[in-house]
């Protein structure tokens, strides 16, 4: 089929979510530092250029072509080097107490969020190749266990929590779709629900133990989420006053650039962690549910991609996909409303940030590939 028809097979709705989103984004952004560093807004549009771009780069090529050889061992290669050596001082740069950024000339490269599109290929290739029967193939499982868990415990040293969860939540949708027995999966979450019922309780019976699996700021964050007001204008001020902001903007919202919690500079972060109080203030119930709706159609998407899959392997990219934005997505709304303790994972596609943003327009451009060349072969099936 020639490219033409490729092209005509891509999914523009996903497209047009991706634009509203960019729009939301830099709004969003540009009132939130409107008393502030106008820079921000500014460089998130050249982000976002630069993302588009590398993501209809990525439908240029095949994706069934990382099956073959040994490309996605040396990327994963690469992005294990690249968490190790930003643990280095003096290559590493280090913001609120986590060492994640590499600096390089006038920009900042987060190789924790590489990290996560390599462990989704790692896996997907891996799990593609038992055809739906991996969870009968102990020797597969402890190799994807490994693939991923090698990672997980660089970027939980770092230490980055936030992201090392999202490696969880791409690891068990991946092992679900490659054919993980649900037994597996109820026995992984036993296991997750005890070591945090562990941390709790290590944390309330003031155990020396807690000091020596997590860092200082962490054990903060998990007092916060326990009792947010033992600390309003310490350590919960953070989450305070997102509350207040999401509370206050009701229904409508106070208005563009009226929000007294952004625009006093009450919200930290308020152009990233927190830039869903910023849009909940200003536009209200009605702007912050508009923001859900252009999720859940994008979720809805990319799961429509993954059930035409034409193979495995794609089945399994798109599902990582959609399990990482998923958690992403729930977790930074659950910190801004006091469901989920505050962990620092931005809000996709909304949230200030260069790598991260090109990042996922990455891994929309491979669940784009996916679809736009599974309707291809359906097409030409069809024809011949």
């Amino acid at each position: 089929m020639n490219k033409k028809h490729q092209i005509q097979q891509i999914d523009f709705a996903t497209v047009l979510i991706l634009i509203l989103l960019a729009a939301i984004s830099i709004i969003a952004i540009s009132s939130a530092t409107y008393t502030g560093n106008q820079d921000f807004y500014e460089k998130q549009i050249m982000w976002y250029i630069v993302g588009f771009l590398c993501m209809f780069g990525v439908l240029l090529f095949d994706y069934k072509i990382l099956l073959q050889g040994k490309l996605l061992y040396i990327l994963y290669g690469i992005g294990i080097f690249l968490n190790l050596i930003v643990m280095i001082p003096g290559i590493g740069q280090e913001v609120n107490g986590a060492q994640l950024w590499i600096r390089i000339g006038g920009f900042s490269l987060q190789p924790s969020e590489m990290m996560k599109i390599f462990v989704i290929l790692i896996l997907a290739k891996m799990m593609s190749r038992k055809k739906g029967e991996m969870w009968e193939d102990f020797h597969t499982l402890g190799k994807g266990l490994l693939a991923a868990g090698v990672p997980f415990v660089i970027i939980l040293i770092q230490p980055d929590l936030g992201t090392a969860l999202i490696l969880l939540a791409i690891t068990a949708s991946i092992l679900l779709v490659g054919g993980l027995h649900w037994k597996w999966l109820v026995g992984g979450l036993t296991a997750i629900a005890i070591v945090v019922g562990s941390v709790i309780f290590l944390y309330l019976t003031d155990s020396p133990l807690l000091h020596l699996l997590l860092a200082d700021h962490q054990i903060e964050r998990i007092q916060i989420f326990l009792d947010p007001a033992s600390d309003p204008t310490g350590a919960g001020y953070q989450a305070t006053q997102a509350k207040i902001a999401i509370g206050s903007g009701m229904l409508w919202g106070k208005g563009y650039q009226q929000g007294t919690q952004a625009q006093g500079n009450w919200i930290p972060e308020p152009h990233n962690d927190f830039i869903f109080a910023v849009i909940a203030e200003e536009f209200g119930f009605l702007g912050a549910g508009f923001l859900l709706a252009c999720y859940l159609m994008l979720l809805y998407r990319l799961i429509r991609i993954a059930l035409k899959s034409a193979n495995l392997f794609g089945t399994c990219i798109v599902c990582g996909i959609v399990g990482m934005f998923a958690f992403q997505i729930y977790q930074n709304i659950g910190m801004a409303i006091g469901l989920m303790p505050i962990t620092g994972i931005p809000l996709p596609f909304i949230s200030y940030g260069g790598t991260s943003i090109v990042t996922q327009l990455v891994a929309i451009g491979l669940a784009l590939n996916v679809g736009m060349r599974s309707k291809a072969e359906q097409l030409q099936f069809t024809i011949h």
